[in-house]
């Protein structure tokens, strides 16, 4: 338990140093290294240290402080009431964790249930806080949020955005008070950012990574002249100090604050329960993309003001509100080891193995790290804190290591020499790493898979597991005993019933006629996929076989591999869309006694190919005039 606790800290004094100099170059500088998913996992890493060892934790840690110190060249603005920040959620479990602790906070003193709690849902807007003061209908102060009770007096470049009003107009039934303190977002369109980042880049000045970089960095300039050309834009969503008392929700704030001419979201929604809440956030996590500013999330805020006031704050941020953010596409986690795969071809490639980790909602553990190089490259070690990155559908993928946290017992991660699988030694291929020996189980059941997959022979009910159960039984040495295969003995396997045995034979006979395309990708010739076996088919093959075809007899494989065999690499070269890797490998591969003796045992096994007699294609070049 000591020992863990020691780690703790330790490990929770990095992420405060690291958290509070990434924190600074974002609200600060406005230039931050990271992306804001990998500064957030970082920050909720710290909170589940501090939250486990509550003793860890201080009122100077990033977890319990907003923003960062105001920059030395603008007048400091000291704000009446705290600008707070938000605590975090991302995934339902949470949000109702959220609510949870909220009604028990209240129970002792508020009589409430949470089926009662409506709720008030804002789209998070990633620009920069500002808080504006007015007198008298004036304004008077405009400042940025700064560390939460000190900002910087940006009031002269507040004037030059068009959506902030210098003097309120009352449009409604409300008087203008003599005090307004008004709270609001600063932001850019992504429409903005490009035009203005094309600029830059002509005039050789340096672009900005986002919008919301942009905007904190335009409202920051020292000549007013600047930030009046950066169109810079503006929503209001909070207003504070003595509001007349038929302000009773967050909804009627904003109703409140359009009444003077402010611009308040036209998106932003009530809804009565959690449920409702997770549908808006998973709308908006949709169809953000149709927005013309960048949103990260939703805001939830209790509706009710007096339920909201009767929370107060805990740390950093209210506890009647959270952020609800956005399943990332990038965050930090533990590097555990690292596994070698062999591939159909004998590529070895490098798995990482992860402690799990949630990204655009899916738990993710491994990741790719594509070849050895790229370990060298990122310096990646086992025990390392790294940054996995998931786009779409797009595999995991380890992007960046944070090396600042390192403990110094890390280690490093050695180029095997020998393939993990049989122990033959393995050569290097440009980037590659392969395993020499071509009979490798572990190649076998990769090209297996791929002789059987949907683009290919497209054996249904025939997945890896079943084909690694029948490699286990000796059955199959090579593609062409799949063929093969026995009803009698499958009927015999555990969890094989006889129906299902022979629906599979069945399934396998009906296969074993082919198109001349899906065949030739079915042989898993490497950097052959199923564009370059289409041009072979269509402008090589199937011009190739016509007067064969025009005779009524049939094409046979093994002639096929014949066929290829004596096509020179140079002739190969000079097919369209065949590069010297690929030719090289088709020459290399219709060259191998294996190879060809695999063609002759598929043509005796029964399997068929089915040639198109459309194709009007014809050879070019030194391929023009070759025939079966």
């Amino acid at each position: 338990m000591e020992n863990n606790y020691k780690k703790a800290k330790f490990r929770a004094e990095r992420l405060r140093r690291l958290i509070g100099y990434h924190r600074r170059l974002y609200h600060t500088f406005d230039s931050p290294e990271i992306s804001d998913h990998t500064f957030d996992s970082l920050k909720n890493e710290l909170e589940e240290i501090e939250n486990r060892f509550p003793e860890i934790a201080g009122e100077n840690s990033p977890t319990q402080t907003v923003g960062a110190e105001p920059l030395k060249e603008f007048p400091k603005a000291k704000h009446e009431y705290r600008m707070l920040s938000f605590n975090d959620a991302f995934s339902e479990n949470e949000m109702e964790g959220w609510l949870e602790r909220f009604d028990n906070y209240l129970k002792p003193t508020y009589n409430s249930e949470l089926s009662t709690y409506h709720f008030y849902c804002e789209l998070k807007i990633d620009g920069l806080a500002i808080e504006l003061i007015y007198e008298n209908g004036t304004l008077k102060q405009g400042s940025t949020r700064g560390d939460g009770f000190i900002g910087e007096d940006v009031t002269q470049n507040i004037k030059t955005i068009a959506d902030i009003p210098q003097e309120l107009t009352r449009l409604g039934k409300w008087e203008i008070p003599e005090k307004l303190i008004v709270r609001g977002e600063v932001f850019m369109t992504k429409r903005d950012l490009d035009q203005l980042n094309g600029v830059l880049e002509r005039q050789g000045n340096k672009i900005y990574a986002n919008p919301r970089n942009l905007a904190a960095g335009s409202l920051r300039q020292l000549d007013s002249k600047i930030t009046a050309k950066r169109s810079l834009k503006s929503f209001q969503y909070d207003v504070l100090g003595d509001l007349p008392k038929d302000i009773k929700t967050h909804e009627d704030k904003h109703k409140y604050l359009a009444a003077f001419g402010f611009l308040v979201n036209e998106h932003n929604r009530v809804r009565k329960s959690l449920k409702e809440v997770f549908e808006f956030r998973d709308y908006w996590e949709k169809h953000r993309h149709e927005l013309e500013y960048e949103i990260d999330g939703i805001v939830v805020i209790i509706n009710s003001n007096q339920v909201f006031d009767r929370g107060g704050v805990v740390g950093k941020a209210s506890r009647a509100a959270i952020a609800y953010k956005f399943s990332p596409s990038e965050a930090t986690t533990i590097l555990k080891g690292v596994k070698v795969q062999v591939g159909r071809t004998g590529n070895l490639t490098p798995v990482a193995m992860l402690e799990p980790v949630e990204l655009t909602g899916i738990k993710i553990q491994h990741a790719t790290l594509h070849n050895f190089d790229q370990i060298k490259n990122l310096d990646l070690r086992i025990g390392d804190t790294v940054i996995v990155s998931r786009a779409g559908d797009v595999i995991p993928q380890i992007t960046g290591v944070v090396k600042e946290l390192r403990s110094g017992k890390e280690k490093k991660i050695e180029t095997p020499k020998t393939c993990p699988i049989d122990g033959a030694p393995v050569r290097q291929d440009g980037l590659i790493l392969r395993c020499s020996n071509t009979s490798c189980v572990a190649r076998l059941r990769r090209g297996l898979n791929h002789f059987v997959s949907r683009a290919a022979f497209n054996m249904e009910g025939l997945g890896h597991k079943i084909l690694d159960r029948f490699i286990d039984e000796g059955w199959i040495q090579d593609a062409s005993d799949i063929f093969g295969l026995k009803k009698e003995e499958i009927s015999r396997l555990e969890r094989f019933g006889e129906k299902s045995a022979e629906n599979l034979v069945l399934e396998i006979e009906n296969k074993k006629t082919i198109s001349l395309e899906r065949f030739i990708y079915a042989l898993g010739i490497f950097h052959v996929g199923e564009e370059t076996a289409r041009v072979l088919a269509k402008q090589v093959l199937e011009p190739s076989t016509r007067n064969l075809r025009a005779r009524g007899q049939r094409v046979r494989i093994f002639n096929l591999g014949r066929f290829f065999k004596d096509i020179s690499l140079e002739e190969l070269q000079e097919i369209n869309d065949i590069g010297p890797k690929v030719a090289q490998s088709i020459h290399d591969w219709f060259r191998d006694k294996k190879n060809m003796e695999l063609l002759k045992k598929l043509e005796l096994a029964g399997v068929r190919l089915a040639i198109s007699d459309q194709s009007s294609a014809k050879n070019k070049g030194k391929l023009s005039g070759k025939m079966f």
